[in-house]
């Protein structure tokens, strides 16, 4: 039997993300993988967490901020600019926030599907949270 699934992303979030960022649900039908709508509002700083098992892709798709990513001693903070990308693997430590006047949107594809709350691990970060 074929599932198809399509929806439109909701006005208000579906649930707010274990970093504090606002999650629209794309498309959650699959096992292998789900995608995701991620808003920070302007002056936002997520609080820092790691994967204990999924790998992210993220593209960014408004907004500007900074993404930080540290794993095995080796840092990286890059600018989050329309059509920027970046991957997160599990274990990855990682925080980001918004630096401009508008929502910073990034769509955000997880690898396998997202298992629940329990995957983001607090950890220490870059900045302190505010979200």
């Amino acid at each position: 039997m074929t599932t198809f699934e399509s929806r439109q992303i909701s006005e208000e979030p579906d649930i707010i993300a274990p970093d504090g960022s606002e999650i629209r649900l794309v498309s959650v039908a699959m096992t292998s993988a789900s995608m995701v709508h991620c808003t920070l509002k302007p002056g936002g700083t997520t609080r820092a967490v790691h994967h204990a098992t999924v790998a992210e892709t993220w593209l960014c798709i408004s907004g500007e901020g900074r993404l930080w990513r540290s794993r095995n001693g080796v840092e990286e903070t890059v600018d989050l600019v329309p059509g920027t990308g970046a991957s997160i693997s599990a274990g990855t430590r990682f925080q980001f926030t918004n630096d401009g006047h508008t929502p910073l949107e990034i769509v955000i594809a997880t690898i396998p599907a997202w298992p629940g709350e329990d995957e983001a691990i607090d950890c220490e970060g870059a900045w302190y949270p505010n979200v």
